[in-house]
């Protein structure tokens, strides 16, 4: 005898022609949801015989103790550090953290946050891929479900968000290298697409102009973030700029890349360069996206961007929004601290 099947929120939606959250908050009562849109999804409720969930039912307008955690990419070392201190500090105040992913171009995000609500989340937080921040925030507004956004950079103001301070770590360690003698400063590392790197170039840039020092475009060289390139790129650069006295580093890897591609050409490292051409000395300093623990005993002085401080600043906002109801817009930015590794 064939088993009927059990009919989904998923079928729901599919019949009355809305997306599963919407489906939820007709359930939930939560919400902006019109009445010709409730109406229609009740009515495709009673024709396939949907059949609610009682124990649910009873809970409605109470929180779950469920937080909704949305990373664009956890193959990120800066988000997957975040992401922990996002969880941790969730945790220790007795939530619980639903985890998922919403694709490095934030292509998931979307059907991700729809997931999330009619789960019954009490809130969600969007961690990356930022580029559908106006729909989320509106669908978030329609579901009366709190939204707080954390990235690496961005552009967004109108959105509840918390962001290190790109230009001004890039302004820290271009001024550092400034004040132990350097004039002749380049640039290693990103893509132009990128946004944190456009951020952090214009730190640069700004840095350098300010103490009315060289800027050559020649100077600012893009590389994937891969020491091979980066090793590469390197010695491309001292090869055809050999005036160089010192290089800031986009991330961390491409850091490395240029640590072994100083070791293979004959550079050393050092600002004793400063006395002495002929020794072909060049210092680096880079941004770090791993915590300082982790970062490799090469002498370099580093930016760095405390992505667990800033995941647990998300969690703290987080819990906040629950507890107060209130929808207020806040940018928060976290300042970087530098460190040496010499």
């Amino acid at each position: 005898m064939a088993i009927a099947k059990k009919v989904t929120i998923n079928d729901v939606a599919h019949a009355a022609g809305v997306s599963v959250a919407t489906v939820s908050l007709v359930l939930s009562g939560k919400g902006r949801i019109s009445m010709a849109t409730g109406e229609r999804v009740n009515q495709a409720i009673e024709a396939l015989g949907f059949v609610r969930n009682r124990q649910a039912a009873s809970l409605r307008g109470a929180q779950t103790g469920v937080i909704g955690l949305i990373v664009g990419d956890l193959s990120s070392p800066f988000y997957a550090e975040l992401a922990a201190g996002v969880i941790e500090s969730l945790e220790s105040q007795g939530k619980m953290v639903f985890l998922t992913q919403g694709g490095r171009k934030g292509e998931h995000m979307l059907q991700r946050f729809d997931t999330l609500v009619s789960q019954g989340v009490d809130g969600v937080v969007i961690a990356g891929a930022v580029d559908r921040a106006s729909e989320l925030r509106d669908k978030a507004e329609e579901s009366a479900v709190p939204l707080v956004f954390a990235s690496r950079a961005s552009y967004l103001e109108d959105v509840d968000l918390i962001r290190p301070d790109n230009m001004q770590a890039a302004q820290m360690l271009t001024e550092h290298l400034i004040r132990r003698g350097h004039q002749r400063i380049a640039w290693l590392g990103g893509q132009s697409t990128s946004l944190t790197r456009a951020e952090r170039v214009g730190g640069y840039c700004a840095t350098l102009l300010k103490y009315g020092l060289p800027f050559h475009s020649e100077w600012v060289v893009e590389c994937e973030t891969s020491q091979r390139q980066a090793a590469e790129a390197f010695s491309h650069l001292l090869r055809h700029n050999p005036t160089i006295t010192a290089v800031v580093c986009y991330n961390n890897v491409v850091a490395m890349g240029a640590w072994l591609g100083m070791l293979r050409s004959g550079w050393q490292s050092g600002d004793e360069s400063l006395e002495s051409y002929y020794e072909q000395r060049v210092a680096l300093a880079a941004f770090a996206e791993v915590p300082e623990s982790a970062l490799e005993d090469a002498p370099m002085s580093w930016a760095i961007t405390p992505a667990r401080e800033m995941g647990q600043s998300v969690a703290a906002r987080m819990l906040e929004r629950i507890d107060s109801g209130k929808n207020v817009v806040k940018n928060q930015i976290m300042p970087p601290r530098l460190v040496s590794t010499k």
